[in-house]
């Protein structure tokens, strides 16, 4: 007896999505750049090891920008026409990587920065005795 054949679609498909989130997370050694939709489900992501930079050269402002274009690429695909921003981090590639972003095209309804400040959280270590 034949198995009955299935069809394997592809799961991602052509989604259209109208409106998204994009996460940008830069620290101090790696720029991440995620894109969510409404409900929080990544759609695409880049960073700027994924993008062949290596070592320090993943810190640039310059890997930032690149990673921004690659995450933001297939989101014009698939249709996306507003965008809110949220920032989080201190690292070099905060304003660079919302500037590619900015001239992507992208309409963005707001620019949010969610970096995570302490109100006098964690206890230091003891100071160092030479």
């Amino acid at each position: 007896m034949a198995k009955p054949i299935r069809r394997i679609g592809l799961r991602k498909g052509k989604r259209k999505i109208p409106k998204g989130v994009i996460h940008i997370q830069a620290s101090f050694n790696n720029t991440i750049v995620t894109v969510t939709d409404i409900r929080g489900q990544v759609v695409s992501w880049s960073s700027a090891g994924a993008c062949g930079f290596k070592g320090t050269r993943k810190s640039t402002p310059f890997a930032a920008q690149t990673a921004a274009e690659n995450a933001i690429r297939t989101l014009i695909d698939q249709g996306m026409k507003q965008a809110e921003v949220m920032i989080s981090g201190p690292g070099p590639g905060r304003e660079t990587a919302l500037r590619a972003i900015r001239r992507s095209g992208v309409v963005l309804s707001f620019v949010r920065d969610v970096t995570p400040m302490p109100h006098n959280g964690c206890r230091p270590p003891k100071k160092r005795r030479v």
